[in-house]
């Protein structure tokens, strides 16, 4: 399946997409794309539909339909940090002998194609194309054995960063991460059955049509079900929660010289399997 959710920001509405590309609508099913409706019961009853007895809801998504974040009321977005061994050697830096947690606040997070807004003052905006994991089933001390179990779906995360708040100010990477607007998520949420290769998948990302990532999960150093596992020992990992999994290299920070936005560019995103992503950027 392909979930996700429609309709004005704020005013979001749940739905699928059909194998004809058309959304239906899951309002008389489940109240949202979130919590209970993402666990291992909530996406048994989901699969068990007849997708073409659902209304079909007018418009394309994308273009004339507005799609939100793919994930409603998420309740942590966690980040890892230089997650790709070229991504690290790009930034110059080591891979970390464990996993890099961040935070992106949740008030960062906006649908596939909304605006991304450059923060006033901001002088080192910046891009990452990222697989996103939603966690389903909730739990603590997950073992990695386990994991995939807990896993709803993927999704694409575009990880939009400041660089001169997360580097040179002093603290954590989190204030240069979770500015509004820097967590466009979507634009489906695909789940587990419909992903062939969660650890080769190509994910790519350009501005203005010019290609800057052109990676693949298949350097993803610390891997999924073991960064599920390695989280649940500091946290319990409920439903809805989303795991950011780090990045390829091409990011702006990485050019030689560094290359960051401006306001005017379009970013247009996507990984094979999960859609595609397309972003104004504007200044605040």
């Amino acid at each position: 399946m392909k979930l996700l959710r429609y309709g004005p920001a704020g005013q979001e509405k749940p739905g699928l997409l059909d194998d004809e590309g058309r959304v239906r609508d899951l309002s008389g099913v489940v109240q949202d794309i979130s919590g209970d409706a993402l666990t291992t019961e909530g996406m048994s009853k989901l699969s068990g539909l007849d997708i073409s007895a659902l209304p079909i809801v007018p418009g394309t998504p994308q273009d004339s339909l507005r799609l939100g974040p793919c994930v409603g009321n998420i309740g942590k977005f966690i980040c890892i940090g230089l997650n790709y061994a070229d991504h690290a050697a790009e930034s110059g830096l080591e891979v970390p002998p464990e996993p890099v947690v961040f935070n992106k606040w949740t008030s960062a997070v906006v649908g596939p194609d909304d605006d991304v807004r450059i923060p006033r003052g901001s002088v080192k905006t910046d891009w990452e194309v990222e697989l996103g994991v939603v966690i389903g089933t909730g739990g603590s001390y997950i073992d990695e054995a386990d994991a995939m179990k807990h896993v709803a779906g993927f999704c694409v995360v575009n990880d939009v960063s400041e660089r001169e708040y997360q580097i040179e100010r002093s603290g954590t990477w989190d204030k240069g991460k979770g500015c509004d607007t820097f967590g466009p998520t979507g634009p489906w949420l695909v789940t587990p059955d419909e992903v062939s290769d969660y650890d080769n998948l190509p994910m790519w990302l350009e501005i203005d049509g010019k290609r800057y990532q052109d990676g693949s999960t298949a350097t993803m150093v610390y891997k999924v079900p073991f960064l599920i596992s390695y989280l649940s020992q500091f946290m319990s990992l409920q439903p809805g929660d989303v795991i950011s999994t780090g990045t390829p290299p091409g990011v702006g920070m990485g050019q030689k010289p560094p290359v960051y936005l401006k306001g005017g560019e379009t970013m247009r995103l996507g990984i094979e399997g999960l859609g595609v992503q397309t972003q104004s950027v504007v200044n605040s």
